[in-house]
């Protein structure tokens, strides 16, 4: 039987670790690709040990050839892709008096232009079963923009935008595309590192928790047809907006 897969793009330390393993305990097999493969040893170790079925690649998602021959490789090799997250980070603060052309497009070359490849490569393979789910991670950033956050913003409201045409374009062929924005800081090892605040904010719930955040993807994918989400806002209780 040909397995269920999901499939991870951006699968970092904290959140593409998280939703990686709410999908393995949802019962599909996991591929997490990183720019670095490597780093995700302990993620499919672990899984592993736990009986679920896990893979790690390595892949820069901001080539078009790296990420065909990514998608080309598990669909032959491991079963059909049912859903997959881009969930690639490139949240770089800097004022844009100091953002200079190569800055800008780098972020925008992984946070939206990423975003394309692998949401495009994903509709391909869907397509063609007229069924499937493809998520994007969004933030704060991808609905307003801020002071020293330009080029992130910028990214981040055309992946936005990217979801949103995907999801009218692709939702009569029984594709789910969904948007999450993250509208919080999320517990992470950088937050912990720069935000001093952050260990009395998670006392008390007012920071994202990873694993909480990834019951989310699940949910989307969960949903049923006639009831479909789009997009979707998370933040803790505390939060302003």
């Amino acid at each position: 039987m040909t397995e269920r897969v999901a499939l991870i793009i951006g699968a970092g330390d904290a959140i593409g670790s998280a939703i990686a393993r709410k999908f393995a305990h949802r019962g599909l097999t996991v591929c997490a690709a990183r720019r670095n493969g490597e780093r995700l040893a302990p993620l499919v170790q672990a899984l592993t040990a736990e009986g679920h079925r896990a893979h790690a690649f390595s892949c820069d998602a901001r080539k078009e050839e790296a990420i065909t021959e990514l998608f080309a490789g598990i669909e032959a090799d491991i079963g059909e892709i049912d859903v997959v997250v881009f969930n690639v980070g490139a949240n770089v603060p800097m004022g844009i008096l100091e953002t200079d052309s190569r800055k800008f497009f780098k972020i925008w070359e992984m946070a939206c232009f990423a975003g394309f490849l692998s949401g495009r490569e994903a509709a391909r393979y869907m397509a063609k079963r007229e069924r499937g789910t493809i998520i994007f991670t969004g933030a704060t950033a991808s609905v307003r923009g801020a002071a020293g956050f330009a080029a992130f913003a910028s990214a981040k409201h055309g992946l936005r935008a990217l979801a949103q045409s995907m999801a009218r374009e692709l939702g009569p062929r029984n594709i789910h595309v969904a948007h999450v924005v993250i509208d919080a800081a999320v517990d992470t090892q950088w937050i912990s590192d720069n935000l001093p605040e952050s260990a009395a904010l998670k006392l008390k719930d007012g920071i994202v928790a990873p694993d909480d955040l990834a019951d989310n993807y699940v949910m989307l994918f969960d949903q049923p047809r006639n009831a479909w989400t789009f997009e979707i806002d998370i933040r803790p209780w505390i939060e302003r907006w």
